[in-house]
This record gives structure tokens, sequence and C-alpha cells, in this order.
């Protein structure tokens, strides 16, 4: 292996080799509706409604359902789009174009049909009645990829905790299962619904008492969570957050201002756990950067809410870094996304700077459009390392400062208090005398309260 082939290399090879298994069967009578969600999405039909807007934004919702199938491990075949003023109540599409759906799928042998929105539980029962493949909504799919990619402890736990929020009410028999178990019995109707109403309550039972049992974790990690947020934040370093758009750059932003080792993929939701590093600004200010979890358009509630725990970094920052990806063709569209998301955990309060990453994509004239459209935005390239000493500055100016001013002679033996101003506070001014160093700055009580015992 060579000295350049990094950590994040094999992780990126090792998510490349977590592809379906075609030969996967999702006939299978004990299962429960978790596992048989999770079974089988890797030849996919693509199918949505067009309620409002243009057609050119129904067409990259659409588009962006197929970068999120291929992210799951799945090859897209074909899609519809249909124009409706409302989706259908029964089978969201309508009646007549679930018909013609049945025949593009069987057409071309797909396994899943995934609707971009979210299906209540009667259409995708009448849904999945009609098309005779397994249907999932966009909600399911983003749930998916999320348990794909989660790695850490907490990761793994609120992504469960999701699919069983989202799950939970769309427990239902299995017609095909139960019926070749009413046809071996010899029986139909009540012999028929009476194991299969046995099985559902087990399952929702089960499900309860796992979801109890993640939420206990969940707060214990978050607990610890908080401890170690304690700790830096007794330290007075100001915090920043690092979110956007899910494969907006953040983590490439992270890894250019803090030469951090994270994990940067072209891929949607490359990084789900978050990741904190120390930075120095050229100041010599130390600060926190923490890379979270991208977001994406009409991210299901229930993550938002088993995320939370983890955006707490967000909503605890002093500053937030909201990235952009400025080839996007829409970045007006991801940008207000993630603001709702924002004011969802209620961080749309905090300090925003907007910074527009891969400028290096656009042309001169796309740049000096969304100058024009955004012009308190920073724009960079974290790839190229274009306007990353721009950003820098503007983080300098918009960080919090120290509030109390110390100024006294301290001893030249105490120049560990002396790299602490220039790491927590703002040095104002500093005069070699013959009895120490004369000190003028601006500190935090604590910081104050140390500068004070060693004062001459």
């Amino acid at each position: 292996m060579s000295e350049s082939f990094s950590l994040s290399d094999l992780e990126i090879q090792d998510r490349a080799a977590l592809r379906r298994v075609p030969s996967l069967s999702t006939e299978l009578e004990e299962i429960t509706e978790v596992e048989y969600r999770k079974l089988r999405i890797e030849r996919v039909v693509l199918a949505g409604v067009w309620t409002e807007g243009t057609w050119e934004q129904a067409e990259r919702s659409l588009e962006e359902l197929a970068r999120l199938a291929e992210t799951a491990g799945s090859v897209v075949l074909a899609g519809l789009i249909q124009r409706r003023d409302v989706p259908d109540t029964a089978t969201y599409i309508g009646s007549g174009k679930a018909l013609e759906l049945k025949q593009i799928v069987k057409d071309n042998k797909a396994d899943t049909v995934i609707f971009d929105g979210e299906l209540s539980p009667g259409q995708l029962r009448h849904l999945e009645d009609i098309v005779k493949v397994k249907v999932i909504d966009r909600t399911w799919l983003i749930l998916d990829i999320f348990a794909q990619h989660a790695k850490s402890s907490e990761g793994k736990a609120q992504v469960a905790l999701a699919q069983m929020q989202y799950m939970l009410p769309r427990l239902r028999g299995w017609g095909e299962a139960l019926s070749r178990q009413a046809a071996s019995g010899g029986s139909v109707g009540i012999g028929t619904r009476g194991p299969g109403e046995t099985k559902i309550e087990t399952d929702r039972r089960r499900i309860r008492d796992s979801m109890a049992r993640l939420r206990r974790e969940i707060k214990q990690m978050a607990k610890t969570r908080d401890l170690q947020r304690k700790v830096r934040r007794k330290s007075n370093t100001p915090a920043i957050a690092i979110t956007g758009y899910t494969n907006a750059g953040k983590s490439s932003l992270l890894n250019r201002i803090t030469k951090a080792e994270v994990l940067v993929e072209d891929a949607l939701f490359a990084t789900l756990d978050t990741t904190v590093r120390k930075a120095k600004a050229p100041s010599g200010r130390e600060v926190t950067i923490s890379d979270t979890v991208g977001f994406v358009r009409h991210l299901p509630h229930g993550l938002v809410e088993a995320f939370r725990s983890t955006l707490e970094e967000v909503t605890n920052a002093d500053l937030i870094l909201h990235v952009v990806d400025a080839s996007d063709p829409d970045p007006q569209g991801q940008y207000l996304a993630v603001r709702e998301v924002l004011a969802e955990i209620d961080a749309n309060n905090i300090l925003e700077i907007l910074v527009f990453n891969k400028i290096d994509l656009l042309t001169r004239d796309e740049l000096d459009d969304l100058e024009l459209e955004f012009p308190n935005a920073i724009f960079i390239s974290a790839q190229k390392r274009i306007g990353i000493d721009e950003l820098w500055q503007r983080l300098e100016k918009s960080l919090p400062e120290p509030t109390i001013e110390f100024a006294g002679l301290i001893p030249y033996s105490r120049g560990d208090l002396l790299a602490k101003i220039h790491n927590e506070g703002k040095l104002l001014n500093l005069e070699n005398l013959e009895g120490g160093m004369q000190v003028k700055a601006l500190v935090a009580e604590n910081l104050a309260y140390q500068l004070n015992l060693a004062k001459l």
C-alpha cells in the first residue's frame, strides 16, 4: 500500500463494495416489515407527482431521487412523473397511472418502485397490490442510506430508531405469505387472519420494546456528548459548525481548514457521524469546527428527531458555516431546504456565514449571477483552495470576542499564560519590560482569574 493511500480511500472502496445481492428473495414468511424493506432494491423504477413549481424542478427532484437510489446501491431502470393538483389518496399517482407503472415494472423486470414523496400505509398497500413488487418511498430510501453509512454506535442507534418510528404505523399482514399459510391449512377467512394478526402484534411489541431501549441508549450517549461539549466550552474556545446540503463539500472544507482526514466522497450522505476538530485561525486563536450530517429536501422529520442529539453541535455553535454547492442547478433550493431544517432544530437565530463551494466548476457569468443574488456570501473552492483566506478573515471578524479586559505585568516564567491569551483571547498590546511582560488583552473570565493570580 502506498503512503498516499489514506483511510478515507479504504472507506470509499468499502462503501463501493456494499451493493445489493440480486438473488435475495423478499418472499419470506417469518420476517418483520423493517427487514422486508431492507431487502432487494437493486433494480428500481422511480415515480413522482408534480403538484407545484416548474417542470424543470419536478425533473430535478426525480433526478435527485435517482442519485439517492444509486447511493443505496440500486440500478435505476426508468422513471415517470404525473401532473396532478394533489396526490391521489389511494394510490398517490392515480389508478390509471398505477396500471401504467405496473407495465413499466414488468417490461424492465424491476423488483422495486421508489416514490418521490412519503406514502401513507394505505397508499403503500394499494400500490403493492397493483404493481406486484415492493414499493418504498423517499423517506424509507433516505433511512436505508443512513443505515448503510452510519458507523458510530450513536449514529446506528439514531437511524434504527428513525426506521422503527417510520415503520410502526405501516406494519401489516403479508397477503401472499398468509395465503400460502391458509392453503397449507386448507382454510380461508378467520384461519388466514389469525396467525397473521398475532405476528403483527408480536412485531409491534418487539419494535416498541426496541424503540424504548434505543431511546435510553441515545439519551445516555447524548449525556456523554454534552459532557465533551462542556469540556470544550470550559476553555472558552469558539465553536463553529459546518452545515449544508448533502454533497455540498462540507467535509472537504473541514479537511482544508483543519487538516483532518474526514471521508470525502462524491456521494449523497457520505458523512453521518459528527466530526469535531480543533483549528487555529491566522491570528493564532483556537476554534473548534464540527462537520455535521448533510441535509436534503424533504428530510424525514423522524430522522431529524432521532439525530437531534448529534445536531446539538449546530444548535450550540457560536457560528454556522452554511455550505452550498455553487455548481448545483438549484443552489437557492439547497439553501432554503437547509434553512428549513435549521429552523426545525431551533438553530435559525445563530450567526451564519453563507459559503458557496465548488466555484471552480462555474463560468464567470454564473459566478457573477450568484454574487449578485447573494452579496454577503463567501465564494470558495475547498478542493482548489480558492477563497479560503477570505473565509478565515470573515470567520475571525464574526467570532465572539472575549469580554474582560486585562492589563498587568506577567512574569517571563509564565509564558504559558501568554500562549493562552493568543489561543483563547485577543492580545491588544505586549511590551517586554525588565521585570516581565506588560500585557493588555481581552480574555474570558477563567483566564482573567489565572492572569490576576500571576500578575506581579
